[in-house]
């Protein structure tokens, strides 16, 4: 016979707003649950959900590499001569900033660290259209 608190209130699929800011909330409460314990299952569960949820009404549309770079550029006031530090020489950083030249394993990596720019939108791949 499974122990279950009859405190804990059941599990139910997340329908409205209401109720995934209600289960983000809980989820906050449960962030310090150990693994393997009815709290930590509990999150594992809830997690799950939202996740389910977001998926569903927040479809996650990363921007491509370059337009991430651009992004970036534009919201820390930065030149494309502030890229050579993370991209190598000017005509290489004009070369990737105009989708002549694709980003290496080694820049990715430097303008994720040094930038903070997100490495999964540095790795998506550009739109055809780009």
């Amino acid at each position: 016979m499974h122990k279950f608190k009859v405190s804990q209130m059941a599990i139910a699929p997340i329908k409205t707003q209401r109720d995934y800011k209600r289960v983000l909330k809980e989820i906050e409460g449960l962030m310090n649950a150990k693994r393997n314990t009815p709290e930590g299952d509990r999150l594992d569960v809830l997690v799950t959900l939202v996740e389910a949820w977001e998926a569903k009404h927040y479809p996650l549309d990363l921007p491509d590499a370059v337009e991430a770079i651009k992004h970036h550029m534009d919201q820390k006031g930065l030149t494309p001569r502030d890229l050579v530090p993370f991209i190598g020489s000017r005509n290489r950083v004009y070369e990737v900033l105009s989708r002549k030249r694709p980003l290496t394993l080694t820049m990715v990596r430097r303008l994720h660290a040094g930038l903070g720019i997100p490495a999964e939108s540095l790795i998506k791949e550009a739109h055809p259209h780009g």
